[in-house]
C-alpha cells in the first residue's frame, strides 16, 4: 500500500501489528506457562480494530477472546473467528438469543439469568459454556461474594450450562494496595471453600494488565490482558516491570496554511487571539473524530518532528494549529496527534492528562471515523474504512442485506432472475436447513465400508450364502465439537430422516433400506463411538416417533466442547442380499475424503461406482482392485459441497 494510497484519507488510524506481536512477546514472558490468555477486544480491541486484532491474537496464542456485549461477539462470528469469546459483562435476557447461536460464553452474576439461559439451552437443545462472576470489591457485575458459594451451586445443577469459568475483577490493580490483596484474599476463600464441597471449576481468572504487571501471583488459570497488550502501561508505577511498545498512531494531514496578523480570532468564540504576525496549519480533525473540545488551546501535535500547539477551539471536524515556528511546512505535511515522528511522541497517557481522563476512553474515542491501516513487517498490510470495518448492530438487517447481494450474484451469473433464485434458494436449503443455523464443517472425511457373506442365523456356519450380508461401517472426521451428549440416528423412512436432520445433537444418520427387517439389535447396532481416540458410552437407546436412537455422552466430552476433535463411529449392520446398492452422501461443506467399499468377503460380481461430487474437483480419484475394493479420494485441501456422494452398485 503506498503513501498516497493512503493519503486518500482525511485522516487514518496506524496499528502496527508487528508491535502487538511484540507486546504479546513480553506478556507470555510475564506469566508462567500453562496459564491460558484471554485478550480483550471490547470496544473494537479499543479502538485499534476487533476483527484485525482478534485473529492477531490468536495466532500469538491466545485461547479465548472477551468482549462487552453480544454484538461485539456476534462480529467476530460473522468474521470467521471460532475461538470460544467470553462476554466479559452481564447479559441482558434480550441477548440470549445471539448469545445461543453464535455459541458466545456469557458471564453470569445471578441466578435469574441463568435460569432463564437454562430455559432457552433447553428449547435449543444445546449446552452451552458459562462463566460466573464474584464481585469481592469491585461494585459492579456479579454475585456479591458472601452470596457466592450457593449462587455457583444452584447454577452448576443447571443441567445445560457447563460451567467452564469463574472470576472476578480487581478495583485498582494498576496500583499497590492493599484492597487488591484483600479482593484476591476474598476470592482464594471462596475457591477454598468450594474445594472442600468437591467442586472446581476448570478456569479461574482475575488479573487484568495491571494485575499480571504488579500481582503475578493473581494469575491463576487464565488473564485478561487488554490495555497493555495495545502497548499502555496501566499507570505511571508499572512502566520499570514490562517493555511495550505503542500499538496505534493516529494521523492526519495538513489541509491548508494561512498567514494572520497580529490581533486576528481563530476559530468558534474567539478563544484564541493572535499576539503576533502567525501561521496557522488547519488539519482535518475535531471532536467527531474524538480529539475532545477540552484540548482546544492546549493540545499539541507533531509536525515535522516537531511539537507544534493546537490553538482556538477544536471544532467538530476541523481544528488549528500553530506553525510559526516551522517555516518549511507545507500543505499535505503528515500530522501525528498520537504516536511518534521522529525523536518526539505523543501518547495516549499524555493526552489523557492533558483532558483530565484515562488512556482507556483516549484509545477508544481518537480517531473513531477513521479508517485502519494495519502495518505488517513495517509496509501497509490493508487498509479498511470504517464502514466496512465495523459490524452494524441490527444483524437480522445486516444478514438480509448480506442475503440480497448474494441471491443478486446467483442472479446475475445464471444470466436468469427466476435461476439464481432457485439456486440461492436450494444452496441455503442445503447448507443451513430451514433455520439459519450455524454451518457445520467437517474435515478429513473417512468412511470405509466392509460387505461379507452372513455369519448365519440362530447361529450357522459363517460365509454360508444366505439373504443378507454383514455390513461394517466405519466413520472418522474432524469437526468443532458443539454437545458433550450426541445421537446416532436410525430412520425406517425419509420423513424420519429428515426430523432427525433438524435435531443439532444429531451426529450421524442411517437410512434403513426399504424391506429390511427393523430388529435393532440385529440389523443396526453401534459398535463403537470414539472422540479423539477416547471410547464415548453409550447412555440408552430407544425407539421414538422418528425412529431408533443411540445417545452417546461424556463428562470428558465438556473439556473439548467448542473446540475441533476427531469423531469416528463404527456401525455393523444386517442388509438384504436381494438389495444390490449402498449409498454414501456428503451432507456437510466437507474439505478432504475418503470412501472405501470392501467387498473381497462376497462373491459380487461387477462392483462399479456411480459418484456425483459438487466441488473444484466434480471427480475424484477412483482407486480399484478388482474382486476386493473401490476407494474414492479427494484431496485434504479440496472441499467437496453437500448433495454428493457415491452409490456402489453390484451383481451378486
Amino acid at each position: 500500500m503506498s503513501y498516497r494510497e493512503v493519503h486518500k484519507y482525511r485522516s487514518w488510524v496506524e496499528v502496527d501489528l508487528d508491535y502487538f506481536a511484540r507486546n504479546w512477546k513480553e506478556m507470555k514472558r510475564l506469566v508462567r506457562p500453562g496459564v491460558k490468555i484471554l485478550q480483550v477486544v471490547k470496544a473494537d480491541a479499543y479502538g485499534h480494530g476487533a476483527i484485525e486484532i482478534a485473529e492477531a491474537a490468536l495466532k500469538n496464542g491466545a485461547v479465548y477472546l472477551g468482549v462487552a456485549n453480544a454484538d461485539e461477539g456476534v462480529q467476530l462470528r460473522v468474521s470467521g473467528l471460532m475461538a470460544p469469546i467470553v462476554i466479559l459483562s452481564p447479559s441482558p435476557e434480550g441477548e440470549i438469543g445471539e448469545i445461543i447461536k453464535y455459541n458466545l460464553t456469557p458471564s453470569v452474576s445471578d441466578l435469574h439469568f441463568a435460569r432463564t439461559l437454562q430455559d432457552r439451552c433447553a428449547q435449543a437443545h444445546v449446552r452451552l459454556p458459562v462463566h460466573i462472576e464474584v464481585d469481592t470489591g469491585m461494585g459492579r457485575g456479579g454475585t456479591l461474594y458472601y452470596e457466592a458459594q450457593q449462587t455457583i451451586k444452584n447454577i452448576l445443577a443447571l443441567p445445560d450450562l457447563i460451567v467452564e469459568g469463574l472470576f472476578t475483577h480487581l478495583a485498582a490493580s494498576e496500583t499497590l494496595q492493599d484492597y487488591n490483596e484483600s479482593q484476591a484474599e476474598l476470592f482464594h476463600r471462596l475457591l477454598a471453600k468450594l474445594a472442600e464441597e468437591g467442586i472446581r471449576i476448570p478456569i479461574r481468572h482475575m488479573s487484568n494488565s495491571g494485575a499480571i504487571l504488579n500481582y503475578p501471583q493473581f494469575n491463576l488459570d487464565m488473564v485478561r490482558p487488554g490495555l497493555m497488550s495495545y502497548g499502555i502501561y496501566p499507570s505511571s508505577e508499572t512502566k520499570d516491570k514490562a517493555d511495550l511498545l505503542p500499538v496505534m498512531s493516529f494521523k492526519t494531514r495538513v489541509v491548508l496554511l494561512k498567514d494572520f496578523p497580529k490581533g486576528y480570532s481563530i476559530g468558534y468564540n474567539r478563544t484564541y487571539i493572535t499576539t503576533r504576525p502567525t501561521r496557522i496549519a488547519t488539519i482535518p480533525v475535531g471532536y467527531g473524530d474524538g480529539y475532545g473540545v477540552i484540548l482546544s488551546n492546549q493540545g499539541e501535535v507533531l509536525i515535522r518532528g516537531k511539537r507544534v500547539p493546537v490553538v482556538g477551539r477544536v471544532s467538530m471536524d476541523m481544528c488549528t494549529v500553530d506553525v510559526s515556528e516551522i517555516p518549511e511546512c507545507q500543505v499535505d505535511d503528515e500530522v501525528v496527534l498520537m504516536g511518534r515522528q521522529g525523536h518526539e511522541a505523543i501518547s495516549a497517557n499524555e493526552i489523557a492528562r492533558r483532558v483530565g481522563s484515562i488512556s482507556y476512553e483516549i484509545l477508544c474515542a481518537l480517531g473513531k471515523r477513521a479508517p485502519r491501516l494495519f502495518l505488517h513487517k513495517g509496509k501497509a498490510d490493508s487498509v479498511l474504512p470504517r464502514l466496512r470495518r465495523i459490524y452494524v448492530p441490527g444483524e437480522e438487517r445486516s444478514i438480509d442485506r448480506i442475503d440480497s447481494i448474494i441471491r443478486q450474484c446467483f442472479q446475475t451469473r445464471a444470466r436468469s432472475e427466476e435461476l439464481g433464485n432457485a439456486i440461492y434458494y436450494e444452496m441455503f436449503e442445503t447448507l443451513f436447513g430451514k433455520e439459519d443455523r450455524q454451518l457445520e464443517l467437517r474435515e478429513d472425511f473417512r468412511y470405509d465400508i466392509t460387505v461379507a457373506e452372513s455369519a448365519g442365523e440362530n447361529g450357522g456356519p459363517a460365509g454360508r450364502r444366505g439373504d443378507s450380508l454383514d455390513v461394517t461401517t466405519r466413520v472418522a472426521y474432524r469437526k468443532t465439537l458443539k454437545n458433550d451428549t450426541f445421537l446416532i440416528g436410525c430412520a425406517f423412512d425419509e420423513e424420519q430422516l429428515a426430523a432427525f436432520f433438524e435435531d443439532p445433537r444429531c451426529e450421524y444418520r442411517w437410512l434403513m433400506s426399504k424391506g429390511e427387517h427393523p430388529v435393532m439389535e440385529r440389523n443396526f447396532l453401534v459398535a463403537g463411538v470414539a472422540v479423539d481416540g477416547r471410547d464415548v458410552p453409550i447412555v440408552r437407546t430407544e425407539m421414538t416417533s422418528r425412529g431408533y436412537e443411540v445417545w452417546c455422552s461424556s463428562d470428558s466430552l465438556r473439556d473439548k466442547l467448542n473446540t475441533e476433535v476427531e469423531i469416528a463411529i463404527e456401525i455393523f449392520t444386517k442388509k438384504s442380499r436381494a438389495n444390490n446398492i449402498f449409498s454414501v452422501y456428503i451432507v456437510y461443506p466437507t474439505r478432504g475424503l475418503d470412501i472405501s467399499f470392501h467387498y473381497e468377503q462376497t462373491g459380487f460380481r461387477h462392483v462399479r461406482e456411480v459418484s456425483f461430487f459438487a466441488g473444484k474437483q466434480p471427480y475424484p480419484e477412483v482407486i480399484r482392485e478388482r474382486g476386493r475394493y473401490i476407494r474414492l479420494r479427494v484431496p485434504n485441501h479440496t472441499w467437496v459441497f453437500p448433495n454428493s456422494g457415491v452409490t456402489f452398485i453390484w451383481d451378486s
